[in-house]
């Protein structure tokens, strides 16, 4: 098609009218479609856009600003299945149109309640979340695939009753909902879990009865299926993941082969299918993150360091925090354009976020920033969509 060029965000002028035809899609579709049900079973093989070949079409719906996403989800089937779908954030990404966002779930100042809400770059708050779906629970498990974020499992109260869930739902960034997804084989909480290649695993844990666990399933999102694999080398609980060059890295917590918290690290290879372990681990770690394909930790006991993992030497590096008030502050982590955010799990108002650049020059990593969830931070993840 004579102007279009595909990975450049460039339209010649006779195909400007293009967004005005999938606004106007929009707003059809969105004030009600009175012929909608007949055209039900025909709009999974409709064409986009009516008119222009698909590829051109899933281009121009890629530029439609991301407040349009909703609403672009009640146009048609077809539509909202695009949405969905890994296409839609490779296009996307081709347009140079991908938004990095910050999930945070936090907590008000009572203890009480908690919420989801998105942060920008600014740190300016551009929503809260519908509810999660499900009982509240704790011990849950967080990641993010294909741009959507993930809740799984967890310990819940259910009249006077306590158990660990199988549960698992889904958050779409894209169409601000949620969905329930397959339960997991074994239902857990305070496990490990993490994305690697596409694909999410979870590990060990406690299960139904209080148990240690050494399961570990795999879940595959074109099937929606949990698979139980090769389960660890021993129970191990209280623990965290990350993915790293391909391969899950399971850390800190507790195992039945240690006495206190143990500092071997599991290590997954997905394409042998088999475990490996180092013994140079981060033990009690209450805040880790995966930046720059490195591993970011900070452990109990050591509030005033990062500890830093690095995969291709497997080498750890001390990084100094600069102090603000008391030692003993403890912080979440959250990343956001490339830099590693330090939150105060302290309510204190006067405490700033830090910030680390690790691209930045020497002596200039840390600064303060005005990003700052609304309440404490109890988790956060970065969805691009």
């Amino acid at each position: 098609m004579p102007g279009f060029v595909r990975g450049k965000k460039r339209l010649t002028e006779p195909n400007m009218c293009l967004s005005a035809q999938v606004k106007q899609e929009i707003l059809i579709h969105s004030k009600g479609n009175p012929h909608s049900s007949s055209r039900a079973a025909d709009e999974l093989e409709s064409p986009l856009l009516p008119g222009l070949p698909d590829d051109v079409a899933k281009y121009c719906l890629a530029l439609v600003p991301r407040s349009s996403f909703p609403a672009m989800g009640g146009v048609s089937k077809r539509w909202r299945s695009f949405i969905q779908s890994k296409d839609f954030l490779t296009e996307r990404k081709i347009a140079g149109m991908l938004e990095e966002w910050l999930y945070v779930l936090t907590m008000d100042s009572e203890g009480k309640e908690s919420h989801w809400e998105v942060l920008d770059c600014l740190g300016q708050k551009h929503r809260i979340l519908p509810p999660m779906p499900g009982p509240e629970k704790v011990g849950f498990g967080v990641t993010v695939l294909n741009g959507k974020l993930l809740v799984m499992a967890g310990y819940s109260v259910i009249n006077g009753t306590a158990t660990a869930s199988a549960d698992v739902y889904q958050y779409d960034s894209c169409l601000n909902r949620w969905c329930k997804l397959a339960d997991l084989n074994v239902a857990r909480y305070d496990f490990a879990c993490a994305e690697v290649n596409g694909m999410v695993y979870v590990a060990g844990g406690y299960g139904i009865e209080g148990e240690s666990l050494d399961t570990v399933e795999l879940y595959d999102p074109d099937t929606n299926k949990w698979t139980l694999i090769e389960s660890l080398r021993r129970p191990r609980w209280g623990c965290f993941a990350c993915g790293l060059n391909g391969k899950l890295y399971v850390l800190g917590g507790r195992s039945s082969f240690t006495i206190g918290n143990s500092r071997f690290v599991d290590v997954y290879n997905p394409e042998k299918h088999t475990w490996g372990e180092m013994k140079n681990g981060c033990v009690m770690v209450t805040a880790h993150a995966v930046l720059e394909k490195k591993l970011f930790c900070m452990e109990w006991k050591n509030q005033r360091k990062l500890a830093i993992f690095n995969p291709e030497d497997n080498s750890w590096k001390m990084v100094p925090v600069p102090l603000t008030g008391s030692t003993n502050i403890g912080f979440r982590f959250g990343i956001l354009a490339g830099k590693l955010l330090l939150f105060s799990v302290e309510g204190d108002p006067s405490y700033h976020t830090l910030l680390y650049d690790p691209n930045a020059a020497p002596g200039s990593e840390w600064q303060t920033s005005d990003i700052k969830p609304s309440g404490l931070c109890l988790c956060s993840v970065t969805i691009k969509a």
